[in-house]
């Protein structure tokens, strides 16, 4: 693949992302309108009062998982694989995805 073939697919991409962005600012516009139309503007504020609400939700839930990811998963894969290189003859990067593995099944299991 030479290079002009991958900026005209890039730039294949970032027009149809543009008309996707044109399409759902086209949709939010609309229903911004409906709200303020049925609701008022006192409906309009609820609205986004509603949606960050919803996305702060969002986002401390990720926030939650990424935490307890690191917590259950990512240091003590860490620990055993550095363990593991201490004790059988296997490299780090060998006894990684081993450790990851078994860390991972213990958390499936355990719930």
């Amino acid at each position: 693949m030479t290079s002009s073939e991958l900026l005209t697919q890039v730039s294949d991409l970032t027009d149809m992302a543009s008309q996707k962005v044109d399409e759902y600012s086209g949709v939010l516009g609309s229903a911004k309108e409906l709200i303020v139309q049925h609701f008022g503007d006192n409906g309009l504020i609820a609205a986004y009062i509603a949606l960050a609400v919803l996305a702060l939700f969002v986002v401390s839930k990720l926030v939650k998982l990424s935490i307890s990811a690191l917590k259950y998963l990512v240091i003590p894969a860490l620990a055993l694989a550095a363990l593991a290189t201490f004790v059988t003859p296997f490299s780090f990067f060998v006894a990684l995805p081993v450790t990851v593995t078994v860390c991972s099944l213990v958390l499936l299991f355990k719930g």
